[in-house]
């Protein structure tokens, strides 16, 4: 089934790695970026996005040497290009990705698929037993094609994050919020949800802002804008 253009509902996480390298001392506005899908997408009207769906976006600007501003612009799925217009709940460094994908236990020697494996931001999951767990409890599944659960308020996330629906949640937890495992104090100083909406800016206290390709990414789809209102900030 296709999608009709910008019929992603609001809220859907987008699970994605980028494969370009982000660096604020020699990027340049208008530098194309490029991902993938790393789960698939299962929407509420029975639509599937398959694993593996190019993403791609671009630089908005650039402040050298610790700060970029990027914008993702489009879901590249079998059927049609999906125009994008979202926000980032979550990042991790690609040493926190590659993490996630081993077992919490170094020495376990049971196969993969009964690993007990840590999300980013804390979560286990219990791969044989097919389900996923916080301090609350069981809060999600895992279901041989990757982790599935609700987005959860926890720190630094807020109430319109949530739409309610399971969705695919890759190596993030559910409470996932902000930037996760880099050795430089990065931040995300603008999310993307608010005014200028779409365009998500990174920042480093120190020396230069690199985010490395293979580096994950825990996207929201944003609310479409209503007809007659501007993007100003009320």
């Amino acid at each position: 089934m296709a999608l009709a253009a910008q019929a992603l509902p609001a809220g859907t996480a987008l699970p994605i790695m980028l494969g370009s390298t982000l660096n604020a001392r020699n990027d340049k506005p208008g530098q194309k970026l490029e991902g993938k899908l790393m789960q698939e997408l299962r929407l509420p009207d029975d639509t599937v996005i398959k694993k593996g769906s190019r993403v791609s976006g671009q630089v908005i600007s650039v402040q050298k040497p610790s700060r970029i501003t990027i914008r993702f612009d489009s879901l590249q799925d079998e059927h049609q290009a999906i125009p994008l217009n979202v926000s980032l709940r979550a990042l991790a460094a690609s040493e926190s990705v590659f993490q996630a994908g081993l077992p919490a236990d170094a020495s376990s020697s049971e196969e993969s698929d009964e690993w007990v494996t840590m999300q980013v931001g804390g979560d286990y999951v219990f791969r044989g037993r097919g389900y996923v767990s916080s301090d609350q409890g069981k809060i999600g599944r895992w279901d041989g094609t990757g982790v599935w659960g609700k987005l959860q308020v926890g720190d630094n996330c807020v109430d319109s994050d949530i739409n309610g629906e399971e969705q695919a949640l890759w190596i993030f937890s559910a409470t996932a919020c902000g930037a996760y495992g880099f050795e430089k104090k990065t931040e995300i100083t603008h999310d993307g949800s608010a005014d200028p909406v779409g365009q998500i800016t990174l920042q480093s206290e120190k020396e230069v802002l690199v985010v490395r390709g293979g580096s994950g990414w825990l996207l929201l789809v944003n609310p479409a804008a209503k007809p007659g209102v501007g993007s100003a900030s009320h």
